[in-house]
């Protein structure tokens, strides 16, 4: 019977990884969806996004949930979500600046939820599985989208902070700064979208050192993991 819990005990950790870990290119499938597929052909004006683009917060929210069973990241998801409705209703009601500092705080909420949970299920120990390595591309799209929050914040607060990037254009709005952002993360810095706020310009350094770093950094823990993973195999 002792024999029996055991193996139960030991069992429970592998097959929690085994769902656990496809769960992290479902993630980094979706936001690659929203990013570079729906943000973009909603700014064009093909699609009116604002149902699929909740459906796909939904959908990041779930799998997070399946993550990570806290209540702490359960109760920001809840809340997250529900300022993304907020922020839906209001649009289709009558569309103001409020919705987008909802959608941008919401977009906030979940984006570090999903940093700290996806963080915690790439870092864990184990194997380093082609899930992982994918998990370490939603870590670095997250944080793009993260700065892509704050960017809309300072923008819709100070307008003109940002060259380029004019708040007036809803619909566009998403599009260009979530494009600000990743040149920035990456460093590429086109030109035609400049800060000129200093809080603008500090969070644009912040995050260009960030994009700096990040790939370093994983790239050295990822093959720690490994290494320390087959230390130990039998």
């Amino acid at each position: 019977m002792a024999i029996r819990r055991r193996r139960a005990r030991l069992s429970l950790p592998k097959s929690r990884d085994e769902i656990r870990d496809p769960l992290l290119s479902i993630l980094t499938l979706l936001l690659i969806g929203l990013i570079f597929i729906v943000v973009p052909l909603h700014a064009a004006g093909a699609i009116s996004a604002e149902g699929y683009g909740f459906v796909v917060v939904l959908l990041l929210a779930s799998c997070a949930l399946t993550q990570s069973r806290r209540w702490s990241v359960i109760a920001a998801l809840l809340f997250g979500i529900g300022i993304a409705a907020a922020a839906i209703v209001l649009r289709s009601k009558a569309p103001s600046f409020v919705d987008l500092y909802l959608d941008a705080v919401a977009t906030l909420i979940i984006d570090v939820v999903l940093i700290v949970v996806v963080t915690q299920a790439v870092f864990a120990p184990g194997k380093i599985t082609i899930h992982r390595i994918n998990g370490a591309v939603l870590l670095y799209l997250t944080i793009g989208m993260t700065f892509a929050g704050l960017f809309t914040v300072v923008a819709l607060a100070s307008p003109g902070a940002i060259s380029n990037l004019d708040a007036n254009e809803m619909r566009g709005l998403a599009s260009r700064v979530i494009y600000f952002s990743f040149t920035t993360l990456t460093s590429v810095g086109y030109g035609d979208i400049v800060p000129v706020h200093p809080v603008a310009r500090s969070l644009a350094n912040l995050e260009a050192i960030v994009g700096q770093l990040f790939p370093a950094t994983l790239l050295a823990r990822l093959v720690t993991l490994e290494l320390s993973e087959r230390s130990t195999r039998p």
